[in-house]
This record gives C-alpha cells, sequence and structure tokens, in this order.
C-alpha cells in the first residue's frame, strides 16, 4: 500500500537493557575530559549532514475540523469544533524563509508553524501549494537563515548513497534536533501507480531504502555530497512504517513547481492537449506493456499537439533525452516541461518513426477570462479547447474553477463541474452558455425562493437545489 507520511499518531518506545547498574571500566573517558574525535569517524555522510541538516526544519501545522450537526444540538448543545495537530519536516531554500515541503504535510491547515533545529519557533504563511505534485512554499519572517543546497536529480547512480534528514515520529523524540538515516539510490524513474491519499500524482520518483518514517513528509534526501536531490514524500508499506521502499519526489521537478508557486501563486501546469492511452497492467502483460511506448489515444484540436502533427494512436517515443516507455513516463516528462518551453518529439506511427517539435502551453481554462460569482465561485466559458480536455459532453457551459469550501460542501458542487441549466418552476430554467451568463442568472435569482441548477460531471448529468439569500 502507497502511504503518505503525516499526519502523525502516537508511538510506542520500548526500552532495551537490563536493571543491574554496569561497572566503568578502567581508562574511560572521564564526564570533563574533552571530547577528541578519531579523523576516521568523518566520513561522507557525517559532512553531508553537517551541510544539510541546519537547514532542515519541523513543519507543524493546525486544522479546524468542523464538528456535524444533529437535529439533537439544539437540545444538548453543538459540540465544540475539534483542532487536529499534524507534523511534518521541510527545508529552507533562502535566507530570507523561504521552506519547501509536501502538500500533505500543510494541506487544510488553518495555522502553520516552522521550528528550527535550536527550537526556534516562526509562524509560517503558505505561500503556495500544487497537490498534483504533492510540493508547497512556505514563508517565515527571519534573514540570514541556513540554506540547503539545491543539486540536481539528473544523472543519479543506482547504489550512491542517499540521506533521509527529518523529523520521524516529532516531538515523541522530546527535541528538535532533525533525524537521519542513510542507504542507497535503490531506482530511479520509478512509477507509482497505485492510488496514494489525497490528489497528488507520483510518478518519475527516486527510490531509496534509507529509512523514511512518518513525520519525515517534506524533508530533504541528500547525496553524499551534501545536496539535496528530492523531497521525501511516500512510502510503501504494509504496515505504515518503513519497509526499505522510500519514494522522494525529484529536486529538479521541486524547483520548478517553488518557482512557479513564488512567482505566480499556483504551479504553472504543462499541456500540449493529448490524452494517453493508460495500460491495463495484469500479472501476464505488465512487462510487454510498460515498454510499448505512450499511446496517444485523444488529440484536442487546436492544441500545440494538433499543430505539431500528433494524431490519434500515434506512440510517443522519446521526448528531449528521455526515452518513453509507456503513458506514466510521459506523465512524468509533463511534470518536468515548463509552459513557453518547445520539445522536440520522437513519433512512430504505422512502424516509422518521425520528430516534431511541440509548443508547451498552459491549461487552456488557466488564461481564459475568469468570471467571480457571489464571491464565492469563479467560472470560466466552456471552449472546445477544454472541452476536449476535460472530455466535457456538453456543447455550451460554465466551467466552475474555484469554489469556496462552505459553498461546495453545501451544494455539492466541486471543481471540474461545468454548469449547463439554472432556474427555477417560477420564471423557468435557463441554457447556460458562458460563464458570464451563468453568473447574471444566479445573481438574478437571489433572495426569490428555490433555485435548480443542472451541472455535469464524469459525463453525467446532476442538480442541486439551494436557496440564495439577499
Amino acid at each position: 500500500m502507497l502511504r503518505r507520511l503525516s499526519p502523525l499518531g502516537a508511538a510506542l518506545l520500548v526500552a532495551c537493557g537490563g536493571a543491574s547498574s554496569p561497572s566503568i571500566a578502567q581508562g574511560t573517558r572521564t564526564p570533563d575530559a574533552p571530547v577528541q574525535i578519531n579523523a576516521s569517524r568523518h566520513t561522507a555522510i557525517t559532512e553531508a549532514v553537517a551541510k544539510v541538516a541546519p537547514a532542515v526544519v519541523t513543519v507543524q501545522t493546525e486544522a479546524v475540523q468542523r464538528s456535524q450537526s444533529t437535529p439533537f444540538d439544539f437540545f444538548f448543545g453543538r459540540q465544540p469544533d475539534q483542532v487536529q495537530s499534524g507534523l511534518g519536516s521541510g527545508f529552507i531554500i533562502r535566507e530570507d524563509g523561504i521552506i519547501v515541503t509536501n502538500a500533505h504535510v500543510v494541506a487544510g491547515a488553518t495555522k502553520i508553524s516552522v521550528a528550527m533545529r535550536d527550537g526556534t519557533t516562526y509562524p509560517a504563511t503558505l505561500k503556495g501549494i500544487d497537490e498534483l505534485n504533492d510540493l508547497a512554499v512556505l514563508k517565515v519572517d527571519a534573514k540570514k537563515l541556513p540554506v540547503a543546497t539545491l543539486g540536481t536529480s539528473r544523472g543519479l547512480l543506482i547504489g550512491e548513497w542517499a540521506i533521509a534528514i527529518g523529523n520521524p515520529y516529532g516531538f515523541v523524540l522530546a527535541n528538535t534536533e532533525p533525524s537521519v538515516t542513510a542507504g542507497v539510490i535503490s531506482a530511479t524513474g520509478r512509477n507509482l501507480t497505485a492510488r496514494a491519499e489525497g490528489n497528488g500524482v507520483y510518478v518519475d520518483m527516486i527510490q531509496t531504502d534509507a529509512s523514511i518514517n512518518p513525520g519525515n513528509s517534506g524533508g530533504p534526501l541528500v547525496d553524499a555530497v551534501g545536496e539535496v536531490i528530492g523531497v521525501n514524500s511516500s512510502i510503501y508499506s504494509p504496515s505504515g512504517s518503513s519497509a526499505g521502499l522510500g519514494f522522494a519526489i525529484p529536486i529538479d521537478r521541486a524547483r520548478r513547481v517553488a518557482e512557479d508557486l513564488l512567482a505566480h501563486g499556483r504551479a504553472r501546469r504543462p499541456w500540449i492537449g493529448v490524452k494517453m492511452d493508460l495500460p491495463q497492467l495484469t500479472g501476464t502483460n505488465a512487462r510487454e506493456v510498460l515498454a510499448s511506448g505512450a499511446m496517444v489515444k485523444s488529440v484536442v484540436p487546436g492544441s500545440p499537439a494538433a499543430t505539431a502533427g500528433i494524431q490519434p494512436g500515434d506512440v510517443l517515443i522519446r521526448s528531449r533525452d528521455r526515452v518513453l516507455k509507456n503513458a506514466y513516463d510521459w506523465e512524468a516528462e509533463l511534470l518536468e516541461l515548463r509552459v513557453g518551453d518547445s520539445a522536440p518529439l520522437v513519433v512512430r506511427r504505422a512502424g516509422r518513426e518521425f520528430q516534431t517539435n511541440v509548443r508547451i502551453e498552459d491549461l487552456p481554462e488557466v488564461n481564459a477570462e475568469k468570471v467571480a460569482v457571489l464571491k464565492e465561485i469563479e467560472l470560466v466559458s466552456l471552449t472546445p479547447a477544454i472541452r476536449g480536455e476535460r472530455g466535457i459532453r456538453a456543447q455550451k457551459g460554465a466551467l466552475i474553477v474555484s469554489v469556496a469550501r462552505n459553498v461546495s460542501d453545501n451544494l455539492g458542487i466541486q471543481n471540474g463541474d461545468v454548469i449547463v441549466q439554472i432556474g427555477n418552476p417560477t420564471i423557468g430554467y435557463v441554457n447556460v452558455t458562458d460563464a458570464q451568463q451563468a453568473k447574471n442568472v444566479l445573481e438574478s435569482l437571489s433572495g426569490r425562493g428555490m433555485v435548480r441548477m443542472y451541472f455535469e460531471r464524469g459525463g453525467q448529468m446532476f442538480f442541486s437545489d439551494f436557496q440564495i439569500g439577499r
């Protein structure tokens, strides 16, 4: 089972050893004598840890868990909201207080604080979060902080040292000093097809046998020269504890996402307008299917892929210097590309190969004009590109790109839903053609009784009944 590594629960500590008092051997150092460290005890691992550990932090979170109201609350009093605490790790990438961690460490948090190695604690603000890549950037108000040196995740050697630094099991260990575990790079380019909790996509991951446990999430994976090569994120474990199968997000991807979050407040989502034919794996065909290339299932009309001449049924076999063995490799490559760049692709069609260049763009709805509705919902008008990318059946409508949590819970709507009709029995029903029309109709129904809204989700139609107060 694929598991992410926080929040933390209770841990069981077992003391080992007998009850008798040991005697002091002759010739041992007295308590006041200076410590003499033999030079042979200094290794690549100790030197690497000395460089990075000062920049590793503990990320502490609080999230308010709303209690569910029932008819009995009127008589017995509503139960108070519950505050849920969480712990994870992170590391400083800029001396002015910029910190990288996992998205799942801080997702839903109403309060975030960061504890330094010496115990100094700062309130932190969330600068940006990208749940798809499971990365987040925090900011603390401090100067001249120790910084972790970022390396590269390209060219990693199978079998080279890998060092995981973080705060496994948090303050159950009674101090803020980070823990260190060492192992090797077990594999690179790992695509985790098992579903994890949340929305993260775990492709092209670094696998290590360095022990990673709950609380390590967001901490750095470091090489033998003291440079960060990955962000510890998940483990594969039947029990929930480390089983020697730890996975880290490559630092090259983390760097790109962090730059996007700092510059734009969001991660730009590279897009060329193709849908891939995801392989159906069985025990007998896995090896063959995972080495057959990335087959294109559909191409969005007018997209960069269509302009580059890519067609359904084509097989993508190389992008830049990456060999594409399957659709998961393409998903990994897409996360590494940058919006605005042009990527050379090698394509196989009917047994013949050709090269084409494709321009990398942002998702089509990102640059579409946003229409705010009742201060709680953001809509964009449906376009052919959005329809093709999302597989939407409706020809016209308004796509929900942002909705407040309370509205989502109360109305049963969510990001990605397409509003196609709004009205009530009194005024009748209006077929929605674009986002502005949806806004006008909803606002005109404020204070006029029950409203019914029809929307498409996953190719099926649903409706929601609600009232809009004045």
